[in-house]
């Protein structure tokens, strides 16, 4: 430990600890075994993910030297989501190095550490229910749990609202939200079988808690019956509640014979009615203007149902159930029968549900004790993309809301954690952006409807991002084999395309439609390949684990002999010009970069050393003037050549895994794929 830490007290360890790391120059500057000695007395927000993004590549620290510490602090950062971090860290002077050449716009967190990579809420334990509202035109969540504390947070900006609601003797099962006397306010359900009403614009209590129920309060809807805001909670009973008054309306409805899990609201036949879920197994509706109820109970749920929602599909009002079974069911709330299959695709009790609109569709979205939110078309029954991944505990309650204009969903988990989900591109709101589950083999970039886009492939699949926002555009290109080798664009008869894949498929990116069959057929799977224009014919040049071939794009043959000259595997291809003619670039796992002349077919020069391994990628470009090929390999470095010289230029960049896929895009920003990950670098 430095001796300028010797003397901290302990009572002060925390504040010094939150100061030092929340400093952009002391993370860069100072030596790691002083940093080190701070992160586990990390407090606040911004000192723990200052924390985050050290420990992230902690392990290189020691053996570099301040400006590549600089660099790979940035790097992280931008990893965990936060690029104004990055940009305040590529910013910090060194001693005796020159500024940054480059800062990290974007970059996704597959691989970082999920315990982590999330969204502080302040709840010291299990997160039991959320409900979101809007107050003075802000959009807010309202979230409680275990630790009976209630905190109300601002969506936009993700921060909490003024001091928790204090008060509750219990833990908070319950929360809803409505409109009284023109004021928005929030619903307590508690264990201590109270519920309490609360203003959420002067964030003070409402009266008297409402009591009557023998049981935690575990469920809290509301609605208007007559004119008047009403909640209907459920306990041991269902109990409906005048919120003008704060008085209890009629008598408990009373029909199950366990206790009330879930309600949810709805209008059927232009009257007001409940829907309820129980330990019984049983769904019922009830006629909140009679206080009867409705028909006979719902069933077909093997388990406890734990979760309950309601929408319109068809216009016909519906109710969704989600139970300990493991499944989602649908039912017609006019005719009492379910619609459809169950809905299976959870691996654990189903513990929340709700319903939603997406692109014009009505949705559910349920989430539960695997861990995940899964996304379904409320029409047809079936599964809307990929399953939500990215909390580290148990779903246990969901809510939606709008944020700029688009659908999200706020959801708290079991590890006392409030997540928000963009619903539209599957991404997590306040955290890195995420795909790739596997390594990020290749990358190519072009230009889609005006957008400058980049094109990943690797685990398996092909994704396409948005260069501008760093999210994902729609869903991967499927059909491809286990692993995806190389990637290449070029335009096709004006399309933009995609040519990916271990064997080569050609992808329309304006549609994401395959529109060939696979190019190239090498006795081994193709690792890299391009394009170019050879003699006025379009060509594709593959590399793979027996040589380098060049192929005619318009009668699909290959194009003279293999090029041969790399020992061992061809791991990536790219082309260029220079002085006129058009170039191929290869990397290979001998260590070497090595330039051939298409036309001649034959290598030009020596071959371009300096990688340390592998190398497994190339991209070309041309930067003042000046014909450039960018490398990256094995030894986390991403290197920058001069065609025309044949000599390597300025320092090379520092990842903290390998560097498997480089692509440039004509702005002259740097797309990166190392490990799972991909980081988009501009030059400063």
């Amino acid at each position: 430990m430095s001796d300028d830490l010797r003397d901290i007290r302990p009572g002060v360890e925390s504040a010094v600890a939150a100061e030092r790391l929340a400093d952009p120059v002391f993370l860069v500057n100072a030596d790691p075994g002083s940093v080190t000695a701070l992160l586990d007395a990390a407090s606040g927000p911004a000192a723990r993910l200052a924390s985050s993004v050290y420990r992230a590549s902690t392990h290189l620290h020691p053996a570099v030297t301040a400006g590549v510490r600089r660099q790979l602090l940035a790097l992280d950062a931008a990893r965990y989501g936060d690029r104004e971090l990055s940009a305040r860290i590529t910013a910090v002077p060194v001693e005796d190095e020159p500024a940054a050449s480059w800062g990290v716009e974007w970059a996704t967190g597959s691989q970082l550490d999920r315990s982590v990579r999330r969204i502080p809420t302040a709840h010291t334990d299990a997160l039991l229910a959320v409900a979101t509202a809007v107050v003075d035109g802000r959009p807010v969540a309202v979230t409680g749990g275990t630790d009976r504390s209630v905190r109300v947070w601002d969506l936009t900006t993700g921060r909490q609202v003024g001091q928790p609601l204090a008060g509750h003797t219990g833990q908070v099962c319950a929360v809803a939200t409505a409109v009284v006397d023109g004021r928005p306010v929030a619903l307590i359900g508690n264990s201590d079988r109270t519920v309490r009403v609360w203003d959420l614009t002067t964030c003070e209590q409402i009266g008297q808690p409402l009591t009557g129920h023998t049981a935690a309060v575990s469920a809290v809807a509301t609605t208007v019956l007559d004119g008047r805001p009403v909640a209907v909670t459920g306990s041991g009973d269902v109990r409906v509640w005048d919120l003008t008054t704060c008085e209890q309306i009629g008598e408990p409805l009373t029909g199950h014979t366990h206790a009330v899990c879930a309600v949810a609201t709805a209008m059927l036949d232009g009257r007001p009615v409940a829907v309820t879920g129980s330990h019984d197994e049983t769904v019922r509706v009830w006629d909140l203007t009679t206080c009867e109820q409705i028909g006979e109970p719902l069933t077909g749920h093997e388990e406890a149902v734990r979760a309950v929602a309601t929408g319109v599909v068809d216009g016909r009002p519906v109710a969704v159930t989600g139970s300990e079974d493991e499944t989602v069911r649908v039912w017609d709330l006019t005719t009492g029968r379910q619609i459809g299959r169950p809905l299976t695709g959870h691996d654990g009790w189903v513990l929340s549900v709700l319903t939603t609109t997406i692109d014009g569709r009505p949705c559910i979205v349920s989430g539960g004790e695997d861990w995940t939110l899964q996304v379904w078309d409320l029409t047809t029954g079936k599964q809307v993309g990929e399953p939500v991944n990215g909390n580290t505990d148990k779903v246990r309650a969901v809510a939606t809301a709008v944020l700029d204009g688009r659908p999200h969903v706020i959801a708290g988990s079991q590890d006392g954690m409030v997540r928000v989900w963009d619903l539209t591109s599957g991404g997590q709101v306040g955290g890195p952006p995420t795909g790739h589950t596997g390594d990020v083999n290749a990358v190519a970039t072009t230009v889609v409807d005006g957008r400058p886009v980049a094109v990943t492939g690797g685990d398996g699949t092909v994704r396409v991002w948005d260069l501008t926002t760093g999210r994902q555009i729609g869903l991967h290109l499927t059909g491809q084999d286990d692993w995806v080798g190389a990637v290449a664009t070029a335009v096709v008869d004006g399309r933009p395309v995609a040519v990916a894949g271990s064997h080569v498929q050609v992808w329309d990116l304006t549609t994401c439609q395959q529109i060939s069959e696979p190019l190239a057929d090498h006795e081994e799977g193709v690792n890299g390949v391009a394009t170019a224009v050879v003699d006025g014919r379009p060509v594709a040049i593959t590399g793979s684990w027996d040589d380098v071939r060049v192929w005619d794009l318009t009668v699909g043959q290959q194009v003279g002999e293999p090029l041969t000259g790399h020992i061992g595997d061809v791991n990536a291809v790219a082309t260029g010009v220079v002085d006129g003619r058009p170039l191929a670039v290869t990397g290979g796992s001998d260590g070497t970069v090595r330039v051939w002349d298409l036309p001649a077919g034959q290598q030009v020069g020596e071959p371009l050393t300096g990688h340390i391994g592998d190398v497994n990628a190339v991209a070309t470009a041309v930067v003042d003037g000046r014909p450039l090929a960018v490398t990256g390999g094995d030894d986390g470095t991403v290197r920058v050549w001069d065609l025309t010289i044949g000599d390597q230029v300025g320092p090379e960049s520092v990842f903290p895994l390998g560097v498997c896929a480089v692509a440039v895009v004509p702005d002259g920003r740097l797309v990166v794929g190392f490990g799972w990950e991909v980081a988009v670098l501009a030059r400063r």
